[in-house]
């Protein structure tokens, strides 16, 4: 499945490009569940905004609540001054979250195949644990920025473990909001914690290493189909969308069952039984 070069790119640089590995088929198959769960959601009048402009969660059960169940987050810009949404509403809706993987009959069975399982596996996670799912829309003109940060920042393990499966659902470009990334960010420190004690949440500081400016990133332009990998301490960004067009992502964060997942991570398994990915005898 992977080649010595691509192991050595993603353990240099701290991620990996896989080139339209998903087939258009299946693509429009995740792409037409996302819009169903959308479409049959009821939205119960909490408007529940998703941005990374504020990361306190304290006493949002309905975010909270979300580790292990399936519920629509609004964009940021979604409403205007008069709380009425400013576009329909199937182009209003930020992301899907937190358990589609395990809930969702077409996302379960697409999110623990072999596939995905090998590439864990040459990437050093010896036993795969799928923690997180989102099916992120970036909406035309109101895909909200998603500031830079690292995902062991929300997944804390010792040793390190989270790694991201991203893949592009629509093709990503700069001009709908692609990914950035920093080239060999991972080698250096976690800069922060997200925890939670009851129903506060608390964003610790670790390090003051700053973020990097755009100038030290790379954006990851890709097409549909393509997946890319990125270790958990890489520090990532993705800008608002103003374009025509959305950029359509399904994200995975999986840990490794070997090392020890915080209690205080904000994501838990309480009633869902933490699975992993089935793996080729033929790989």
């Amino acid at each position: 499945m992977l080649s010595n070069e691509q192991i050595q790119h993603y353990k240099q640089q701290g991620f990996l490009v896989l080139d339209r590995l998903i087939d258009t088929d299946m693509l429009s198959k995740l792409k037409q569940q996302a819009s169903t769960i959308v479409e049959k959601w009821v939205d119960d009048s909490q408007s529940p905004v998703f941005t990374t402009k504020d990361n306190d969660r304290s006493g949002d059960d309905y975010f909270l609540q979300s580790a292990e169940e399936i519920r629509c987050f609004f964009e940021e810009e979604a409403f205007d001054e008069n709380g009425q949404l400013v576009q329909q509403r199937s182009l209003c809706i930020n992301k899907i979250g937190h358990a589609l993987h395990a809930i969702d009959p077409v996302f379960e069975a697409f999110s623990h195949q072999s596939i995905f399982g090998n590439i864990a596996a040459k990437l050093g996670i010896q036993q795969a644990q799928v923690r997180q799912s989102m099916y992120i829309f970036k909406q035309p003109h109101i895909g909200g920025e998603v500031n830079w940060h690292q995902d062991a920042s929300f997944f804390f393990t010792q040793p390190q473990s989270v790694m991201t499966f991203w893949l592009a659902i629509e093709d990503a470009t700069l001009n709908n909001g692609c990914l950035w990334v920093e080239p060999a960010g991972h080698l250096g420190p976690l800069r922060e914690r997200f925890n939670l004690e009851g129903t506060t949440t608390k964003m610790e500081s670790l390090h003051n290493m700053p973020w990097p400016s755009l100038d030290k990133g790379q954006p990851v332009e890709v097409k549909a189909g393509s997946l890319v990998v990125f270790h958990g301490s890489l520090p990532h960004y993705s800008a608002p969308n103003r374009s025509a067009y959305s950029r359509q992502a399904y994200t995975l964060h999986v840990t490794d069952g070997r090392c020890h997942y915080s209690s205080k991570n904000w994501l838990q398994a309480n009633t869902l039984t933490l699975r992993g990915f089935d793996l080729s005898l033929t790989d």
